[in-house]
């Protein structure tokens, strides 16, 4: 843990020191000899392009000594670092993440212990290592940064419970990250994803398609926050359809579509064996033929349950597509698939924005999801600062009490200080209390309408002077 609020390590976490950190060719062929899954090409830039944007955003904010004073209400916040963490680091994104949390960590203050998923051990500690090397070399101590060699769930739960642990950091399926709320350590985990995407018949189809296609072939779909199914509305479903089928979107038909669905599931889960593969290799796996340009499997489904294998979560270029009658039946299909497998996650909708503020509205309304995209690739989008600067840069997302998470944002670094604050004696405001004052509705009445005879109102109670008593 750094005590010295103006350590030179704060100040390297900015640029232009970052590139040399993780030089994209370098990174690139490495993850080409250790992972099997993921797109080369976006991999890298996923690891880099997001980090460059949220150490650019991060550079200014302050997180040690005194972040505020107000010297109206003498009161003086401070930060301090959490202590040490422990990192729980999916086998989706075993660098991206491994890299962020590490960020976070050093523009905190605090230490942090990788725990790697054991398929993504190698690509993970290396991106530790790298990263500590680059605090070492900037003055940080040379154990900041630590990792598990040999992780297993054993040594995980080990770590885990360690009493010098102070906060969890937990990234991962539903059973490390509720094993990490049961610890009995503060913990912040993240849910799972299943994003659905609605669109209505003010969408712009061209960038409905070329959007979703964007999001779906990055990294091969392994982002959480990627597109899972897509439904649209009756009156342009046929315009959609063919946009994608003209644009590397393969329709599967008839016994191509019960192929693929055969090998989505393994024993009730998802299959590890399609994640991150690309959409011709899938396709290979189920036993059909598909061209070779190929970007994603579209299977044209009905049932919106777990019975229905494309409704699930599938972290690859595979997306189902549903019709709607209309937009509140699109809505409606989209809260079943929220509540299926990715509650507090991630959502989208594609309509005119300008035009159709209601819509937003009643989507944004009906979604139990923390990120509600609105006619933006969803695995850009859901990250943070692409296409929307308000949305804070992160690849760990929570998704709130809906999804067992104990937040409903994007993780950074206010999630992990500990903030105190300093109160002075300031005596509260005196106030000027006044007598009670009662009208008498009958005699003003009386008065107004100038009845004669009512000499008491004319003589005891001028017009519009009311008494105290």
């Amino acid at each position: 843990m750094l005590t010295s609020p103006k350590s030179k390590l704060i100040r390297s976490l900015v640029p232009p020191r970052w590139p040399p950190l993780m030089p994209v060719s370098y990174l690139r062929n490495w993850l080409s000899k250790n992972l099997a899954w993921g797109l080369l090409k976006t991999k890298s830039s996923k690891t880099t392009s997001p980090l460059n944007t949220f150490i650019t955003r991060i550079k200014t904010k302050k997180t040690c000594g005194i972040l505020s004073q107000d010297d109206t209400f003498g009161t003086i916040t401070i930060a301090e670092p959490i202590g040490i963490i422990c990192g729980i680091v999916p086998t989706t994104n075993p660098t991206s993440t491994a890299i962020f949390k590490a960020l976070i960590s050093l523009k905190t203050r605090n230490g942090i212990i990788f725990s790697p998923h054991p398929r993504a051990k190698n690509a993970t500690n290396k991106a530790a290592d790298i990263v500590l090397q680059a605090a070492i070399a900037a003055g940080a101590p040379k154990d900041l940064i630590g990792w598990i060699d040999e992780p297993s769930v054993e040594l995980s739960n080990q770590l885990m419970h360690h009493p010098d642990i102070n906060l969890i950091l937990a990234t991962g399926g539903p059973g490390m990250v509720k094993a990490a709320y049961s610890s009995g350590k503060p913990a912040i985990g993240v849910g799972a994803g299943n994003t659905p995407v609605v669109v209505d018949e003010t969408a712009d189809i061209k960038r409905v398609v070329a959007s979703i296609l964007m999001s779906k072939t990055f990294d091969n779909g392994v982002i959480c926050a990627s597109e899972q199914s897509i439904i649209v509305v009756d009156s342009v479903y046929d315009a959609v359809r063919e946009r994608f089928s003209t644009h590397g979107g393969y329709l599967l038909q008839g016994k191509e579509l019960k192929a693929v669905q055969d090998i989505i599931l393994k024993n009730g889960g998802l299959n590890a064996a399609i994640v991150g593969q690309p959409a011709t290799k899938i396709a290979e796996m189920a036993g059909i033929k598909v061209p070779s340009h190929t970007k994603v499997l579209i299977g044209e489904v009905k049932n919106v349950d777990e019975s229905e294998p494309f409704a699930h979560e599938k972290l690859s270029p595979t997306l189902a597509m549903y019709r709607a009658k209309n937009f509140e039946d699109a809505v409606e299909k989209a809260e079943k698939l929220v509540e299926m497998g990715g509650i507090g996650h991630t959502s989208c909708l594609y309509t005119d924005q300008d035009n159709q503020p209601e819509r937003v509205n009643y989507f944004g309304d009906k979604m139990k999801t923390a990120r509600i995209l609105i006619n933006t690739p969803a695995s850009q989008g859901g990250i943070g600062d692409l296409y929307n600067f308000k949305l804070a840069p992160s690849l760990t997302l929570g998704c709130g009490s809906w999804g067992g998470n104990s937040i409903s944002e994007n993780v950074g670094p206010k999630h992990l200080i500990n903030k105190k604050t300093v109160a002075k004696r300031a005596e509260n405001m005196l106030w000027h209390k006044l007598p009670k004052i009662y009208l008498l509705p009958s005699r003003l009445t009386a008065y107004r309408s100038g009845r004669s005879g009512d000499r008491w109102c004319k003589t005891r109670l001028h017009r519009n002077r009311p008494f105290p008593v």
